[in-house]
């Protein structure tokens, strides 16, 4: 069985974005070459991304063509092309089609479907999404969290769940430090099925 990880960069204050639309671009982030790197490895050894449609049309715009951009250091032309070519899954009740070894699953049974691929899959499944990880946690299928926490601590913006209000345990089972104060911290979701049946 496979196990859905959410991996994030936040802040302090858990917020993944502090204006609308920032969508991991902003100037509070601290992404150097060596976190980018640990990145990178951490992206080539999963077994498959899912993504919900607003953080894939983010990386979908930006990474399948990073290696045209000569400007870019050759660990942002890698992570391109590591995530253009890892199979992904775009959950979406409006797109119908999508490229860079992406298949589409939607629907009222969505989640029920991402229930299925977990049980059929061998290995870490990344998760990419507030609102996706939020229905995952309630569902008690979200496995582990991934958090990479920057020093800033924003004051408002969208949290790192989206409206979930319910208690979770966690256990801390990694954690590494990057250059400019920026910290991993990789975290067992515990008893989450039976925290999103309360």
């Amino acid at each position: 069985m496979g196990r859905f990880v959410y991996s994030m960069q936040v802040s302090l204050d858990l917020r993944i974005e502090q204006v609308p639309g920032d969508n991991g671009a902003g100037e509070w982030l601290r992404i150097g070459e060596e976190l980018h790197r640990a990145a990178n490895a951490l992206t080539r050894s999963l077994a498959l991304m899912v993504h919900g449609r607003i953080y894939y049309e983010v990386m979908e715009e930006a990474w399948p063509r990073a290696h045209e951009d000569a400007s870019l250091p050759d660990f942002m032309h890698e992570y391109g092309e590591i995530w253009t070519a890892k199979p992904k899954v775009l959950v979406s009740r409006t797109r119908r089609s999508a490229d860079h070894n992406t298949r589409i699953i939607g629907g009222d049974d969505a989640i029920e479907q991402l229930a299925a691929l977990r049980a059929g899959t061998d290995g870490s499944i990344s998760v990419g999404g507030a609102a996706l990880a939020t229905q995952l946690l309630r569902a008690g299928l979200l496995d582990e969290l991934l958090l990479f926490t920057h020093p800033a601590i924003l004051g408002f913006g969208r949290p790192l769940f989206d409206d979930y209000d319910m208690p979770i345990d966690l256990e801390l089972i990694e954690q590494r430090s990057f250059e400019q104060g920026v910290t991993m911290h990789r975290y067992a979701v515990l008893d989450a099925k039976e925290a999103s049946s309360c």
